[in-house]
């Protein structure tokens, strides 16, 4: 069945690539973006031109979100699911990022998010459906070094994404997550580096370095190209085809050995999550209705 979908952060990535993967299945795509007279106005065109309705969203306005999903709505009549993908990542050690750096990442990763579900949300109460998916990360799941803010930022919207899950349940609005592992995309081309270097020096024996660490991963990157950022866009796929009483709530989508790891702890969580519920009575709240 045709599905009507909100993407955010089209212009590049996993956003692009969802775009494109479900205007092709034959879905109809609501492509927001940045600056679509400007830097990404040849993106918003090639979008335009496969299909998409591509509106202009600021992820961090509220007056730019609300503007974008009333426009969609009356243009479209109707949206079906809205995936939160846009995300910025950041390089660097936690303790150099000022309280500065961490606003601006968490206004894009987080706080975007809660706007665009704002925004939504009555909508999906107003007809008792609609699809919520939020873009994570396996690293909101564990940590790795020189991601300290990302980490967090993505840990806050597993946790923003499980509350939503239990609220929502009882309309009829299903809630989903995908984890991605790392891939090959622009995605890193365009991270926040933080502002107060005079630390640096503090951390000169401590290894693997920032460029070191970076070095490995690119190198991991290119003995492993399995390791394909259409998978994600698959996923999503994959998603809107599967009824929504059977979609699995976490979907990772990782080919380099961390997706297994934490496939294990995702289970554990549920179990928990389950068993705190029923202990409560409350575990109706985690069934859709």
């Amino acid at each position: 069945m045709t599905q009507t979908v909100l993407i955010t952060g089209t212009s590049t990535g996993f956003g692009k690539l969802m775009a494109q993967t479900l205007l092709a299945k034959g879905h109809k795509v609501i492509a927001t973006m940045r600056d679509i007279q400007g830097r990404n106005k040849e993106n918003a065109e090639a979008l335009g031109k496969l299909g998409a309705s591509v509106l202009e969203m600021d992820v961090t306005s509220d007056d730019s979100v609300n503007t974008a999903v009333e426009n969609a709505l009356r243009s479209a009549g109707n949206i079906d699911m809205v995936v939160n993908n846009a995300g910025v990542g950041v390089a660097g050690r936690q303790e150099s990022f000022e309280i500065s750096d961490w606003k601006r990442l968490f206004e894009i990763n987080v706080f975007g998010v809660q706007r665009v579900l704002r925004a939504i949300i009555p909508h999906f109460r107003e007809k008792r459906s609609g699809s919520i998916v939020n873009v994570s990360s396996i690293l909101g799941k564990i940590v790795i070094p020189y991601y300290g803010p990302y980490n967090a930022s993505k840990h806050a919207l597993e946790a923003m994404t499980d509350n939503y899950r239990i609220e929502l349940s009882q309309f009829g609005i299903s809630v989903n997550l995908i984890e991605p592992g790392g891939f090959p995309t622009t995605f890193m081309e365009r991270l926040i580096l933080p502002s107060d270097t005079s630390r640096e020096k503090h951390y000169d024996e401590v290894h693997p370095t920032l460029e070191e660490f970076s070095a490995n991963f690119g190198e991991t990157l290119v003995n492993n190209p399995q390791q394909n950022p259409q998978d994600v866009a698959d996923a999503l796929a994959m998603l809107i085809e599967t009824p929504v009483e059977q979609r699995p709530y976490r979907v990772l989508v990782d080919k380099l050995g961390m997706g297994d790891a934490v496939s294990n702890l995702n289970q554990v969580h549920e179990q928990v999550t389950q068993g705190v519920f029923g202990a409560f009575g409350i575990d109706h709240l985690l069934k859709l209705k």
